[in-house]
């Protein structure tokens, strides 16, 4: 959420910034609430004198009641009771003010850094760097279920009967690696510096429209009925949230967390679900890292954070590059963007396997996450970054790891977490 004064002082950087995300639907809602600002700040400014006022005459109706003037003393308390009336009436329009301006302001999109590249969309993301050698071997590779089915690794028909289309057994040995890539990854974190939480798994409503839009909201999270209750998409939602309504010393900064999680998500839109594969799906686990700092140093911790995706992908050999996400492609409390995506010998070409954001202080406004600085108090900045997400790492995993004959190398990095196994037959 954008700071209000900001917006008032400079309505033409916000209306282009929405112009670059080719959000032009928007372009009068700066107007919009400029007015509705305007009138708020009256109505509060007309309540201040009224108060001012009423202590006014308060103070008067006293002086007269000791020199016995009854009469002017009553008409007075009139007054005090008609400023009373009017000052009622405007508690209610600066309410119902004040919840126009949220409603509106929580809709319009963050400021965009000046290094993010302008495009419509995903189709216009611009290639960073690689890392590592795409190869493609001399033997065909089969779809990632089906190798995992020749591992006994998977089996999606049951869970369909169990939950539906989204969902999985994971099974054997490829459970096993799925639950060791979990546990590198954990360790991978901590060995740089970041403390390991498992946090909760449902989150309140306040802090769900705290992290993120309302877009965002509708496509991903599921609602326990009856209960203000939501199933986390991803931990980053309840670990950001950790710090709800909190001011924190500067000597506290920077909080680095990594944790893990379930995941669960809707999966609306165009994308959809993936009804034969595992890599769009309802349900996976998940290890995530966020960061919260001081404003200055919001840029170097997203440049350290996207590093450490490649670099945990590199120490299991597999090839992946940096994809940094255009202005259209840019959810609205995002400020700068880049994606991790692995190489995929069978399709010949890259997928997203992590994605690392810096918010700015767009989730620190909106949840109250300050910091108590030597010149006052400001917002925190705040970020987030996939370390790995597996089955869909795994996808990535099996396929660069596949032998002729239908084995699996492991990386001796993951060997310790699979019980000393090279391979898995």
């Amino acid at each position: 959420m954008l700071d209000l004064k900001f917006l008032r002082e400079k309505p033409e950087v916000v209306k282009q910034n929405i112009k670059n995300k080719f959000q032009d639907s928007k372009l009068g809602l700066v107007d919009e609430v400029i007015a509705l600002d305007g009138e708020l700040r009256n109505t509060k400014a007309e309540a201040e004198n009224l108060r001012a006022n009423r202590n006014k005459i308060s103070k008067s109706i006293g002086a007269l009641m000791a020199q016995g003037k009854k009469d002017e003393a009553e008409e007075m308390k009139k007054q005090v009771t008609a400023n009373s009336d009017r000052l009622a009436e405007l508690k209610i329009k600066e309410d119902e003010l004040e919840e126009k301006v949220k409603n509106i302001m929580m809709v319009i999109p963050n400021i965009i850094d000046p290094s993010v590249p302008i495009g419509r969309d995903d189709s216009e993301n611009v290639e960073i760097q690689v890392y590592g050698e795409p190869f493609v071997p001399a033997f065909e590779i089969p779809y990632h279920t089906d190798i995992m089915e020749k591992l006994s690794g998977i089996d999606l028909e049951s869970a369909r009967k169990v939950a539906g289309n989204g969902f999985y057994y994971l099974m054997g040995n490829v459970a096993r690696l799925h639950s060791a890539v979990i546990s590198y990854a954990r360790d991978f974190m901590i060995n740089r510096g970041f403390t390991y939480c498992i946090p909760p798994f449902m989150i309140r409503s306040e802090v769900v429209t705290g992290v993120m839009s309302f877009a965002e909201m509708e496509a991903m999270m599921y609602k326990i009925e009856g209960e203000d209750l939501f199933l986390i998409g991803t931990s980053e939602h309840s670990m950001i949230g950790k710090f709800i309504d909190t001011i924190l010393t500067e000597d506290a900064l920077p909080q680095t967390l990594t944790s893990y999680s379930p995941c669960f998500r809707k999966e609306k839109g165009a994308h959809g679900l993936e009804e034969r594969g595992v890599y769009r799906i309802h349900q996976f686990e998940k290890q995530e890292m966020i960061v919260v700092c001081k404003p200055e140093e919001s840029m170097a911790w997203f440049d350290r954070m996207w590093q450490n995706t490649v670099d945990l992908f590199r120490s299991l050999d597999i090839t992946v590059r940096t994809l940094e996400c255009c202005s259209g492609d840019l959810a609205d409390l995002k400020v700068k963007s880049i994606d991790v995506e692995a190489w995929s010998p069978r399709q010949k070409k890259y997928f997203e396997v992590g994605s690392c954001s810096n918010l700015g202080d767009a989730q620190a406004r909106r949840l109250k996450i300050r910091v108590d600085g030597k010149d006052g108090k400001y917002y925190a900045h705040t970020l987030n970054n996939t370390v790995v997400a597996p089955p869909r790492m795994l996808i990535a995993f099996l396929e660069n790891n596949l032998n002729a004959d239908g084995s699996v190398n492991i990386p001796a990095a993951l060997q310790p977490y699979m019980g000393g196994m090279a391979v898995i037959r």
